[in-house]
């Protein structure tokens, strides 16, 4: 009698601890989960089945059917991975005895086998550049990239708590905005205007003024004549500018008048007689975001609406089934804009923004805005969900980035492209192509042009408002900014004022947090210039910035507080504050290699990462330029060409973009830097840029 009894309890408890698997699994699916669902079967389908990682680093979930939640703490993802191989096991178990079966058996081996395979593959640290956990610390330990909260599916409960968190939030955030925009009327009172003799492009803004007022009595003469002469006249146009490719009248405008100050980059586009067309694309961890193409409409034909939409969200998997142009191709590049902007920020400043610059010196121009935006938009959460929010830089950088250009290589034909960023841009691209991030992207990017890069901290970071930003805990940072968008007031504001005391309020408050001025940018130009920010960016990303434990405290995007100071030491021999030369380069070349060799032991890039070109704004205060271009020299990255350097002194921040001889100083280099690193057997099927 005990002796019968013994196989029925080991299968009773077998039969436990299958249960228990399956229980495990299934709840930690649940708190991964999208949630929400009204019924049994929708909530069925929106049940976490997998974490799948993009990096190392970065694991997205996927649900039962088939859609991406973002990005959630390793740990977590592991354990949903382990819990599910687990319960796997456990079926596998149960269906050994079923001899009868063998090729069931023998599929769903194969089944698990290949899960397996490809969740080592996907968290393998070799196949993402080098042994990651043997160099740097796992995610939840990282100092530099801590790890985003882990918000569960939606429930009552957590939605009352998520609206008592955006009430308290919008009170505490209010008061501090009022006290900005109080500091900053001071400010501006005590500053006041430029006096003229100050600003180095007076004489010629007072030119521009009186050319834009001509061109707008023109267009405005030429609404009234009647259609038809309007339409011969258009032809007439088209006719000349296709036997003289070089006339003036190349780039007809298609819109004008006075300028009513939008915020549509396609107006802006059409007042230098070209245009674009907007693709949805969608990220890796279920964000829409917009990418913007520049093109001459004499040229090429927009794509239907259908053809632009968002994708299946894995990226470089396919290419696209179309014939595209043996020669006379245009190069893609691809120009991602900084903090609080948008890619309208490349398109306000006429026949001198740098996109249309670039589209008329013989470029494809694609413009990225990053996730949220103007237009928060995900697969499948809403802008109420906290998990919507929860992303910071690097995600902008391994996720936003690779989906940027991903699509814009599907709609080329092209196997790279140029990559050119301004400000936080820089910071997304840096840190994407590391070592331990995304270094695979390099092998994508045939050069990256770095426009006032962000890389070290500036002096602004030791002004109060952000003092106060650094000091509070990460509790108290997200009580006081809340943890869906920061301060969104500022969005509904935009909306609601009127377009040119937007633009001046808006001037008036970046210039006093940032410490820049207008004084070399065309002034009447200026209230266009704000219209395109502040947009929408996570309360999780400005504590990255700003917060007691990322690039506020560590001052660096790549290496914490005391490695830097540890470098610094070694590099006693060049001051701080020098300019390296040609000299200081070749006297830099002729160290010892045994000195080189101790600094490649912390180099942020790998052998994938692409040639590097920096313009450095000399009197920038947000961020240091100078001791970026020094690591370089320093030999600290061996595996980084910088093909081009170059400090603008007197320049700031923003005037990289926006100053009135940014086409000399600028523009035209980087069109020039872009076009020397096309890789020859792309040069073929290109036409050469008029540099």
């Amino acid at each position: 009698m005990s002796f019968t009894s013994i196989p029925s309890t080991s299968t009773t408890t077998t039969t436990e601890s299958k249960h228990s698997k399956v229980h495990k699994f299934a709840k930690q699916a649940q708190k991964l989960s999208r949630g929400g669902a009204r019924d049994e079967e929708q909530r069925e389908e929106n049940v976490a089945i997998a974490a799948r990682f993009v990096t190392p680093r970065d694991a997205i979930i996927e649900t039962v059917d088939g859609e991406r939640l973002p990005a959630v703490p390793v740990e977590e993802a592991k354990k949903l991975n382990r819990l599910r191989d687990e319960a796997v096991d456990g079926e596998e178990e149960e269906l050994a005895p079923n001899a009868g079966n063998e090729e069931e058996v023998e599929t769903k081996d194969a089944v698990i086998e290949s899960r397996r395979e490809s969740d080592e593959r996907e968290q393998s640290p070799e196949s993402h550049g080098g042994p990651l956990e043997c160099v740097k610390p796992p995610a939840h330990t990282h100092p530099l990239f801590p790890p985003v909260p882990l918000y569960g599916p939606s429930s009552l409960l957590r939605t009352l708590q998520c609206q008592t968190f955006r009430a308290v939030s919008f009170c505490l955030s209010l008061s501090f905005l009022g006290m900005i925009l109080m500091g900053a009327c001071m400010n501006g009172f005590a500053r006041g205007r430029y006096l003229d003799a100050e600003r180095p492009f007076y004489k010629e803004e007072l030119e521009r003024e009186s050319v834009r007022r001509e061109a707008a009595k023109r267009w405005e003469r030429r609404q009234k004549t009647n259609t038809e002469q309007m339409e011969r006249s258009k032809e007439q146009e088209r006719i000349r500018n296709a036997e003289d490719p070089e006339s003036d009248d190349e780039y007809p405008p298609l819109e004008g008048g006075r300028d009513p100050i939008v915020c549509d980059i396609g107006y802006y586009a059409r007042r230098v007689g070209l245009d674009v067309e907007a693709f949805k694309v969608q990220t890796e961890d279920g964000f829409i975001l917009t990418l913007w193409h520049v093109y001459n409409p004499n040229e090429y034909t927009p794509l239907p609406e259908t053809e632009r939409d968002f994708r299946q969200p894995d990226v470089f998997r396919d290419r696209k089934a179309r014939d595209f142009p043996a020669k006379n191709g245009r190069y893609p590049v691809l120009l991602i804009h900084g903090l609080l902007q948008s890619s309208g920020a490349y398109c306000v400043n006429d026949e001198d923004s740098l996109a249309f610059f670039l589209c008329k010196a013989g470029y494809d121009v694609w413009l990225g805005d990053n996730r949220c935006g103007f237009e928060p938009r995900h697969k499948t959460l809403k802008y109420s969900d906290p998990r919507m929010w929860c992303w910071n830089i690097r995600h902008m950088g391994v996720l936003d980035l690779p989906a940027f250009i991903s699509r814009v290589l599907y709609e080329t034909g092209f196997e790279k492209l140029g990559l050119i960023c301004h400000s936080q841009g820089t910071t997304e691209a840096m840190v994407a192509l590391a070592e331990d991030q995304r270094p695979d992207l390099g092998e994508r990017i045939s050069i990256f042009c770095g426009l006032a890069p962000a890389a070290y901290a500036g002096p602004l970071i030791k002004k109060a408002y952000f003092r106060f930003m650094r000091i509070i805990s990460p509790s108290a940072f997200r009580v006081f900014f809340g943890i869906h968008a920061f301060i969104p007031l500022m969005m509904t504001m935009h909306s609601l004022l009127p377009s040119r005391l937007y633009g001046a309020l808006g001037y008036m408050i970046f210039s006093y947090l940032f410490d820049w001025s207008d004084k070399r940018w065309d002034r009447g130009l200026r209230d266009r210039m704000f219209q395109f920010s502040p947009v929408y960016v996570s309360a999780e990303s400005m504590r990255w910035w700003l917060g007691r434990d990322g690039f506020a405290v560590q001052k660096c995007i790549l290496a914490t507080d005391e490695q830097v100071l540890r470098e610094d030491e070694e590099d006693l021999q060049i001051d701080e504050n020098h300019i390296v030369d040609s000299d200081d380069i070749a006297e830099i070349s002729s160290a010892p290699a045994s000195t080189s060799s101790d600094k490649q032991k912390t180099a942020w890039y790998g052998p994938q990462t692409p040639p590097f070109a920096f313009w450095v704004a000399g009197s920038d205060g947000l961020v240091d330029g100078r001791r970026l271009l020094r690591r370089m020299h320093n030999g600290r990255e061996p595996h980084v060409n910088l093909v081009h350097e170059k400090i603008i002194e007197g320049y700031e921040h923003l005037d990289v973009l926006w100053a009135i001889d940014a086409i000399e100083q600028v523009s035209k280099e980087v069109a020039e830097v872009v076009w020397r690193t096309v890789p020859e057997n792309e040069k073929g099927k290109c036409r050469v840029p008029r540099l």
